[in-house]
């Protein structure tokens, strides 16, 4: 009993000893965690320079574009071939991919030789004899009468330039068909096809057989956005983000990139790393210093490595007695499947040695452990490094998408991964200890290079058909030239009806005269208060004008809230409240007893019949104080200070906020007679000549005429560019069929068409996979202000992700892509329609004065204007475009409310002045 316990334990001492004796020897393939994270780190900025424009050129790992743009959503469908070629033999395949709720694929496939001769013979024979077996097989289907679209994987190297043109650079493998290289294969192949003329194919996509494994797996998998082959060779492919591509044009999307990182180190990045074994391998193959990072890993060097140790230890006599056998010494003698199996748990060290003496070798059993040893060695490495790049690769998706738990799959294939005892764990572990934080999924791949290729092109066809179906959806949101035209002669048309006296009851666009009849000219001076409600907030403002050589505005302003009781109370309840607020401020300005001209900027529906007489016709926003209604404004004011008998105030302008825009703007421009808003609302006023405004006796100069265009369109003369989607937010607004055409462009309402918009394509499932969440169901979700942080131009697709993800909607990258299109077609519109009711107005002015060319400035305020990237340029392109005649300066309005009343009044008393004198 105790002998063979002795025994035991002498053989695990043994086993330890001749490990260690080993470990030892090869000291300088084991590498630690420190190095195999350098080395990571290294490769991530190899993978910069393949991808930079500058860099490029000299990068050895060379990053190429594959133009596949999207990995699959496991909506695919549909009937596929795919044509596999990358050695002495190739495939032709059909794949079905049906999605009726259970994701299945059906494949059938034949397998064609290419004879010797073909192999170095013309591209024009090689090309002639695949569409011939491609004929064959479509006959042996029945199908060649279908024009089935088809996936080409060619593994050779390309350089591909669309997905459907691949120019090969050298031929490999023992191919030598003559007038290929430089050429794009899928044209050869279309002109061989249509040369025989009795069938024809639609070839969709150039595949390589890494994408072809992503794509696969994809299918499968949808977090899966790396592919990995660690076979005969190695190579990987991912997603990048566009904005990092620069040898590709756009920045919108992802776009899985082919990385060749087999060629790793060539420019000499791995130097310090690799042995003396790596080099005598490197100069006894047939590309010496290329494919460096390869020559460590692949499946067609382990084995060779491992019989270079074997030879140069038995030549210093550590193994087989010193002995060696020509066997032993014959270059690719000992094959890389001889590692896999002498690593199996069982029967490893049996397999060692049948495998040592079938080389002639009389193998000990220490010689044994020591082959054990050196192919654990060989192929631990070689999964480390591969670990190590490919962690590098997670790394950087996790930094593109900038999350903190990066969560991925990662498709692969190839014999060493798939067939070597304990590579695959290895890899795994490797990965999880460089990166802890991400939690990464593997999955092999069934045959990547056909069902991969059938794949590509499958998402391909949806992408081409969903967005062929989205873009016939957004077609009548897209106005024409001819259009806008159409919509500037019908402002044109409701203009002057709205001023004409027989037309005016009738009339959408009302044309309300304001009484205003002149714009600053610089001499205006002296004290003004104004006064600024419009919501549920109050301002009180002292405004100092000055002329002369310190001409400029001087502003104190007080914000007072109005409780909710005192909107819904009484009129006198009201009014008190606010003479309260006056008398709080000119307190506060040590003012009290100063009776001062004062403007009152009142922004709800009012009929002027004097600059200093607005009577209300309906509260707005909320406030529904009684017996104000039909009521003028001001002398319910003027009452109101009557009643507090403490201060007396010259009230001689009441204001509407778009006349005090374009006053604001007219006091630094004294071209500017026009004001315009496009904010929450939209509204426009100019300056009309006296005779054509019928309401107001005289015919003598100008009157600035409040157009309340938002109403324009309510009379059904727009009608024929609304969409369904304008029909559905106006039926769900507070005042349907009412205000038509702000609700086409105006801040309110724009999120509001980008939801109704959403919704459809959803349920279509051309958006979000055809998941409608209950946060888009829901009303207003989607802000207007969401429109013009989307839209802006530094916004990486990222935020846009995570607007819509902070709206509840989980979205790939596509997603984005498609709602910032979305976006920017509905707020395009938007400033069209805006600029072609603009243009109406300032050929008006040009035509009222006869010009045949008219300079004039435009005063605009408005959160939408403003804030929004785009909606000013579209607009003043849209004015340029629809009057030729005008050349139109827009300058933005500062507090048009506050500012423009004050101004109103210092006018009008400047002029009340002149009169008296």
């Amino acid at each position: 009993m105790i002998a063979s316990h002795l025994l035991a334990y002498f053989f695990t001492e043994l086993n330890h000893d001749q490990a260690q004796k080993i470990d030892k020897y090869l000291y300088h393939m084991r590498l630690s965690d420190e190095t195999l994270l350098e080395v990571s780190q290294r490769f991530e900025k190899e993978m910069e320079k393949g991808l930079g424009a500058e860099t490029n050129p000299t990068a050895s790992v060379k990053m190429l574009p594959t133009f596949v743009r999207s990995t699959p959503d496991g909506t695919e469908d549909g009937d596929f071939l795919a044509l596999d070629l990358g050695g002495t033999n190739f495939r032709v395949l059909r794949v079905k991919v049906s999605d009726n709720g259970l994701q299945k694929v059906e494949m059938e496939n034949q397998i064609y030789a290419i004879p010797e001769e073909l192999m170095r013979g013309s591209g024009v024979q090689l090309f002639d004899h695949i569409a011939e077996c491609l004929a064959n097989f479509l006959d042996k289907l029945q199908i060649k009468d279908k024009k089935l679209p088809l996936g080409f994987t060619f593994s050779f190297p390309c350089h591909q330039t669309k997905l459907d043109e691949s120019i090969l650079v050298t031929w490999t493998k023992g191919f030598k068909c003559s007038s290929v290289e430089g050429r794009d294969v899928v044209s050869m192949l279309r002109k061989s096809i249509k040369k025989r003329g009795d069938f024809d194919i639609d070839i969709v996509a150039v595949v390589n057989d890494t994408v072809g494994t992503m794509m696969t797996c994809g299918y499968d998998d949808h977090n899966c956005e790396v592919g990995l082959i660690v076979g005969t060779g190695t190579n990987a492919c991912y997603m990048e983000e566009m904005r990092h591509i620069d040898l590709v044009e756009g920045d919108e999307g992802r776009m899985c990139i082919n990385m060749e990182w087999g060629a790793f180190g060539d420019d000499g990045v791995l130097n310090d790393i690799r042995t003396e074994f790596d080099r005598e391998i490197d100069m006894g193959s047939l590309n010496p210093g290329k494919q460096l990072f390869e020559k460590m890993i692949s499946g067609m060097y382990m084995g060779e490595l491992v019989r270079l140790i074997l030879v140069k230890m038995a030549k210093e006599g550590l193994l087989f007695g010193g002995r060696l056998t020509p066997d032993l010494l014959t270059t690719g003698h000992f094959e890389t499947r001889f590692v896999s199996a002498i690593e199996k748990e069982k029967e490893g060290l049996q397999k060692a040695h049948e495998i040592l003496s079938k080389l002639g070798l009389e193998p000990s059993h220490e010689d044994c452990l020591a082959t054990l040893r050196i192919c654990q060695i060989v192929s631990t490495r070689s999964a480390s490094l591969c670990g190590a790049t490919l962690a590098a690769v997670l790394r950087r998706i996790k930094d593109n998408k900038g999350v903190e738990r990066l969560r991925s799959t990662v498709g692969v294939d190839g014999s060493v991964y798939k067939k070597h005892p304990h590579f695959a764990r290895r890899l795994h572990k490797t990965v999880r200890k460089l990166l802890p934080d991400c939690e990464i999924r593997f999955i092999r791949s069934e045959d990547g290079s056909g069902k991969g290729a059938a794949m590509v092109t499958a998402v391909a066809y949806r992408l081409a058909a969903q967005h062929k179906a989205r873009q016939k959806i957004l077609e009548p949101l897209k106005l024409s030239h001819e259009q806008l035209l159409e919509v500037k002669e019908k402002m044109r048309i409701e203009m002057e009806k709205g001023l004409g006296k027989e037309t005016h009851a009738e009339a959408t666009v009302k044309m309300l005269p304001t009484y205003v009849c002149s714009t600053p000219d610089g001499t205006e001076k002296g004290d003004f208060l104004a006064l600024d409600l419009g919501g549920t907030n109050f301002r009180v403002l002292l405004v100092r004008v000055r002329n002369g050589m310190r001409r400029g505005v001087e502003m104190h302003n007080k914000i007072y809230s109005i409780p909710v009781e005192i909107m819904q109370g009484t009129g006198e309840e009201l009014f008190d409240h606010i003479v309260h607020c006056i008398s709080d401020f000119l307190e506060y300005m040590g003012m009290k007893g100063v009776s001062l001209p004062l403007g009152f900027t009142f922004s709800f529906p009012c009929q002027q019949n004097n600059l200093d007489e607005g009577i209300l016709l309906k509260w707005t926003k909320g406030f529904k104080a009684t017996g104000c209604e039909g009521e003028d404004v001001v002398g319910l004011l003027k009452e109101a200070i009557h009643r507090r008998e403490e201060f007396d105030l010259d009230v001689v302008a009441v204001v509407n906020d778009t006349v005090g825009t374009m006053m604001t703007c007219g006091y630094e421009d004294p071209y500017c007679e026009v004001g315009l808003i496009v904010g929450t609302g939209s509204n426009a006023c100019y300056m009309e000549e006296m005779r054509n405004v019928e309401l107001v006796e005289g015919d003598e100069g100008r009157m600035c005429v409040n157009m309340e265009w938002g109403a324009f369109g309510d009379s059904g003369c727009l009608d024929d560019i609304r969409t369904e989607f304008d029909l559905a937010v106006d039926e769900l607004s507070l005042n349907p069929g009412k205000q038509r055409f702000e609700k086409m462009i105006s801040g309110m309402y724009l999120g509001e068409i980008v939801r109704n918009i959403l919704m459809d394509f959803t349920k279509r499932g051309l958006l979000f996979r055809g998941r409608i969440s209950e946060r888009l169901k829901t009303r207003g979700i989607f802000e207007t202000k969401f429109l013009s942080q989307i839209e802006s131009d530094c916004l990486a697709l990222l935020q846009v992700r995570s607007i819509l993800q902070h709206l509840g909607l989980e979205s790939t990258c596509d997603d984005s892509i498609i709602v910032k299109e979305v976006c920017t077609v509905v707020a395009r519109r938007a400033a069209q329609l805006c600029g072609a009711g603009m243009a109406a107005v300032v050929d008006k002015i040009r035509e009222n004065r006869g010009l045949d060319f008219l300079k004039i400035t435009v005063g605009v305020d408005g959160t939408l204007y403003k804030l929004h990237p785009h909606f000013s340029t579209v607009m003043h392109e849209t004015v340029k475009q629809l009057s030729p005649k005008c050349e139109v300066t827009f300058l933005q309005s500062e507090d048009g409310s506050g500012k423009g009343a004050a101004l109103i009044t210092a006018v009008a008393c400047r002029i009340r002045e002149a009169g008296q004198r």
